[in-house]
């Protein structure tokens, strides 16, 4: 049998995510996102080793791990905390409960593991039936966005990361990538000979914890990757639509999409950059000579060899912003190295790429729903990033200070003077990233 844990913190997404992690390592997992809850599943399936976050909703961590030490006095520790930072707060923790580890967020989860590990050793993993039937879908079948599709704007400036990993920031227009045109059908695309294509993960994993719906919490899923700077990916189905982001140590650095108005060529129409004609031309040229498109139209002179490293990296995060728009779907979280295996990375802070998609891409009525006009908003206790992560206008650094709880959002939008759908977006964004709670 397994060895079980328990592992509490109200972060559902980053619980979720732990949660995988400790059981592709080969433990039970109990989870629970209350202190209360935590006591209650401890009792009922006495754990062998607690990871417990600090600053609960309900209680303190520190009380939650009294109560555990009471039913088990030996009970292995290990903390997390997004607030309680500093070796103080480390080695009162050490000494008071002789914890095991004590981890501040954002933490490298593979540490944590590692570190639960030598107290409770794992017993080799033996796959589950749930994984053995996992499937995998080929990113070679294009298919079409159903329903009306938005314009999308996208800043000029980009940082990515190229071969021998050389940075570089590189600056352009501002774009404006225009829905595609409808198709007359689906489009398959013949696999380039001697390159696999690439795999978009959707089927289901450990019951819980790898498979997820998608409702407002794309800006968490992110967080959650953030948070424990894990390398893997979180592939994201709407119907026949798939599309599957990349990370790198918690940073988001690549994007893959089965859609065919995602596709490279067809980016560059919606960009501006060829038209229509130009890409139908070079796409039957590259399907004869078993090239990539971007080749043949390198060698047309119709893009330039020093631009695509521009639009591939604007390509990558059109994907990622797109998926802001999504309202619903399932998701499905899995720690794998593709990441690493690709030539152009994205450099975008996971703060700022959720602020900007929010901005972008949640309507009016979506924000609307988030934010009641009666609601009061309050800084947060344990803020998932710090405002010097975030990139502020100046009237929003100067909205800031008013958050006290002692304004409703009605009078916040007055004291800003800025359409409301503006405002809203801002403090919407404030919210996801945890440095604003309602009160």
């Amino acid at each position: 049998m397994a060895p079980r844990i328990l592992v509490v913190d109200d972060n559902q997404e980053l619980l979720s995510l732990l949660t995988q992690l400790f059981e592709d390592a080969g433990y039970e997992v109990v989870g629970a996102s209350r202190g209360k809850q935590g006591i209650e599943a401890a009792r009922a399936s006495p754990p062998q080793c607690a990871v417990l976050d600090i600053l609960l909703p309900d209680m303190m961590g520190y009380h939650l791990a009294d109560t555990l030490r009471k039913d088990n006095p030996q009970l292995p520790l290990l903390f997390i905390t997004g607030v309680f930072k500093g070796g103080k707060h480390a080695t009162e923790a050490r000494q008071k409960y002789q914890a095991a580890g004590y981890f501040e967020k954002p933490f490298e989860a593979q540490k944590l593991l590692e570190a639960v590990a030598k107290v409770l050793p794992a017993e080799k993993k033996v796959p589950s039936a749930s994984m053995q039937d996992a499937f995998e879908v080929e990113l070679d079948i294009d298919v079409e966005e159903e329903g009306p599709q938005d314009a999308m704007e996208l800043t000029g400036r980009i940082k990515v990361t190229g071969g021998g990993n050389l940075t570089a920031e590189i600056r352009g227009a501002n774009l404006t990538a225009t829905p595609m045109q409808k198709v007359a059908s689906t489009q398959v695309r013949a696999p380039t000979p001697g390159r696999p294509p690439d795999p978009l993960p959707v089927g289901a994993g450990a019951p819980g914890s790898r498979r997820g719906e998608l409702r407002d919490n794309l800006p968490s899923l992110l967080t959650a990757f953030y948070l424990s700077r894990e390398t893997g990916e979180l592939g994201i189905q709407r119907g026949k639509v798939k599309k599957v982001v990349y990370f790198e140590n918690g940073t988001p650095v690549f994007a893959l999409s089965n859609l065919l108005a995602d596709r490279f060529g067809q980016f560059l129409v919606r960009v501006g950059k060829i038209k229509p004609e130009q890409l139908q031309d070079a796409s039957a040229v590259a399907a004869l000579s078993h090239r990539r498109t971007g080749d043949v139209l390198v060698e047309r002179a119709l893009l330039k060899d020093t631009e695509r490293l521009y639009y591939v990296g604007q390509q990558v995060k059109a994907i990622i912003y797109s998926l802001f728009s999504w309202e619903e779907g399932t998701y499905v979280m899995s720690f794998k190295e593709k990441a690493s295996a690709e030539s152009i990375k994205l450099d975008v802070h996971p703060a700022n790429l959720i602020v900007r998609g929010i901005k972008k891409l949640y309507k009016p009525e979506r924000l609307r729903r988030l934010l009641q006009p009666e609601d009061r908003l309050i800084p947060a206790v344990a803020p998932a990033y710090g405002l010097n992560e975030v990139e502020l206008e100046r009237w929003e650094a100067e909205l800031l200070p008013k958050i006290d709880g002692n304004r409703v959002v009605a009078e916040l939008l007055a004291f800003a003077n800025r359409p409301e759908h503006v405002v809203h977006g801002f403090l919407v964004s404030m919210m996801a990233l945890g440095i604003l709670d309602k009160r």
